[in-house]
């Protein structure tokens, strides 16, 4: 088996499981990277990607110290939540999509019932959320999405 020289697939791996895990989130589909059939959930969340975004994952690395043992790599996470309905009441699409990236925020913190999650589960050195993008719309109802990022810092 070949060796991997990154903790990307691995930290992507966790945080699904994470947010899959996570009593907040029990109502609201984890999809892994973009959906591939008709939408059809009112709430969900996208790991490994952004409507219009360019990467599912952005990666650097550089040498850790002299001697070039070790390597240290930084990543952020491309996500994207979104709220829909039927109404027109934008105010609540709003508050639901803030309220599931909340949770998702509230799932990456240490607890005594998953005291790694800020590591996805021991893949990276730390991980947190770190930027979001509000988007607002009518379709047939109204409409909020938020992109938003975890960055990671990983030792490999």
């Amino acid at each position: 088996m070949a060796v991997i020289t990154s903790r990307v697939p691995a930290a992507v791996d966790a945080l699904l499981s994470i947010l899959q895990a996570a009593p907040a989130l029990a109502d609201i589909r984890i999809v892994d990277g973009p959906e591939s059939v008709n939408l059809t959930e009112r709430n969900r969340i996208h790991v490994g990607w952004q409507p219009g975004g360019d990467s599912a994952v952005a990666l650097q690395q550089s040498f850790n110290s002299a001697g070039a043992r070790t390597r240290d790599e930084a990543f952020t996470i491309a996500c994207y939540a979104e709220s829909r309905s039927g109404d027109k009441d934008m105010a609540v699409r709003r508050t639901k999509v803030f309220e599931i990236v909340a949770a998702v925020e509230t799932a990456l913190r240490a607890t005594n019932e998953a005291p790694t999650a800020p590591t996805l589960n021991g893949t990276v050195l730390w991980a947190h959320l770190t930027a979001g993008d509000l988007s607002q719309w009518q379709s047939e109802g109204a409409n909020a999405g938020l992109n938003f990022t975890v960055t990671c810092q990983a030792r490999i």
